[in-house]
């Protein structure tokens, strides 16, 4: 099942299933609000968005109402979630799915948000999107890659391939905006060579291994598997969280793996991660890819979870393909 794609005019509803907006500066959410009605959206805001407990967030009654409200109303759109987190996974078992299968929209974010993106895809079928926050949307430089595929996924119709950008970064952008640095990008790291056809599922990994025994959990057959984990991941986490999630039923049946960047602080080198994934029996002659533009490295791609996509990976060179 696939969302409308968003055009001008179109309600844009920010919520925060994880944190609080509150926690976005009000710099970076006038200069968010202000690139999306570029684009000619209109940015509403859910009831309760900025409300915040002592871990910044919100009532689990009252992060599922504005998510209830935002796929009830007709005026909106696409949802954008406010920033990612810790315990998006509470709303899980309250989330109406039956809602949300009458009423699809696009509905994005990324990290924490993993575990409603791939809840409501396996509940529903509906393709959603691991992408921008809305908060996203407030990085003052760096912003253009993730713009364009944004649209290329949430705007335009046809299929697009996922080209590598030309600079990157792991800056604390939220925290100095005025400080950035960019290195250039030297395309993917190939693991493993080979072709490959499937469905996307994935996100982040150790947020995507909360739904492991759950009836949430999207099947891995045929799929090509995105993942990415953030500076608390370390080699030694990611090890043992990819060889958990290779235990799950249906991961025979993983096509192709794409790894985003790891930040800095992950502590992961090109080295660990191939022996890591050298160490997996399980995906030996399948194509693997990493340093992908996808998850917390910027910038980066929107991926939209349960649509096609396909690898090539021969040579040293590797392409994706993403259909619509």
């Amino acid at each position: 099942m696939k969302p409308s794609r968003l055009k001008a005019g179109d309600e844009i509803r920010v919520i925060a299933p994880s944190r609080s907006l509150a926690i976005v500066k009000g710099e970076q959410r006038r200069l968010a609000e202000e690139r999306l009605t570029e684009l000619g959206f209109k940015v509403t805001y859910g009831e309760t968005a900025l409300f915040h407990d002592d871990f910044f967030s919100n009532s689990i009654e009252d992060r599922i109402e504005d998510l209830h409200d935002a796929f009830r109303d007709p005026n909106v759109k696409g949802i954008f979630t406010a920033i990612g987190g810790y315990n998006a996974n509470q709303l899980l078992r309250y989330i109406d799915y039956d809602l949300i299968k009458e009423n699809p929209k696009v509905l994005m974010g990324y990290s924490d948000i993993t575990a409603i993106l791939l809840a409501i895809y396996n509940k529903t079928g509906l393709t959603t999107y691991s992408g921008p926050h809305f908060s996203t949307f407030g990085m003052k430089a760096g912003l253009e890659y993730t713009m364009e595929y944004f649209k290329k996924a949430v705007i335009e119709s046809d299929g697009f391939y996922l080209d590598p950008s030309e600079t990157w970064s792991d800056d604390s952008w939220h925290l100095e905006q005025d400080e950035r640095t960019f290195h250039p990008n030297a395309g993917y790291m190939v693991i493993q060579e080979g072709e490959a056809a499937g469905t996307i599922i994935g996100g982040n990994l150790c947020t995507l291994n909360l739904l492991q025994g759950t009836e949430y959990m999207p099947s891995l057959k045929d799929s090509i598997l995105f993942i990415e984990d953030d500076e608390e991941s370390h080699p030694f986490s990611f090890d043992r969280d990819l060889q958990s999630l290779l235990h799950q039923p249906g991961a025979s049946g993983i096509k192709g793996i794409v790894i985003g960047r790891f930040q800095k602080d992950s502590g992961m080198t090109e080295y660990a991660l191939q022996e890591i994934i050298a160490a997996k029996k399980e995906i030996n002659g399948i194509p693997v890819i990493a340093n992908a533009n996808f998850g917390h490295v910027h910038p980066f791609v929107t991926v939209p979870v349960g649509s096609g996509a396909v690898m090539k990976v021969k040579n040293g060179k590797a392409t994706i393909q993403i259909h619509p």
